[in-house]
């Protein structure tokens, strides 16, 4: 006589099931879900500028981006660092670039500073051997052209 419980007719044991159940994990990624939405709109900083509105196909973004700032006032602003002397702008720039190991700029102007000092700027930046520089824009209002 055989010490043990056979539940099965064929005189095997009876295999164990095992499954994960995933409703608490669920629920954790669902409440960590609603703070993350919640959370995310009060984390975006920045500063105001008055970008001109552009209909233009999105630009991927990679997040070791490197930002020009041009402000309506006339300031310039490197990754929000305000710029006192930007006769050696390029050298900035570059400095920059090199510590983000990025080859991208992107210049954000106010619309209301004047074409000519975002030409002189664009200018030293390709003088300086930067030549990948993206404007950024606003999407444009389409009932508005031109």
């Amino acid at each position: 006589m055989a010490m043990g419980s056979f539940d099965h007719q064929d005189g095997q044991r009876p295999s164990l099931m095992s499954e994960i159940n995933v409703t608490p994990m669920v629920d954790v990624m669902l409440v960590l879900l609603i703070i993350f939405m919640v959370a995310a709109p009060m984390m975006t900083q920045g500063l105001e500028v008055d970008l001109p509105k552009v209909d233009a196909k999105a630009m991927r973004v990679d997040h070791n981006l490197v930002v020009l700032t041009v402000l309506a006032d006339g300031r310039v602003l490197l990754d929000e660092i305000s710029l006192n002397n930007i006769e050696n702008l390029d050298a900035q720039v570059k400095e920059v670039m090199r510590a983000k190991n990025t080859e991208s700029l992107f210049l954000k102007a106010d619309q209301a500073v004047p074409y000519g000092r975002v030409a002189a700027i664009m200018g030293a930046l390709r003088e300086a051997g930067i030549t990948n520089v993206g404007l950024v824009t606003d999407p444009a209002d389409r009932s508005q052209k031109f």
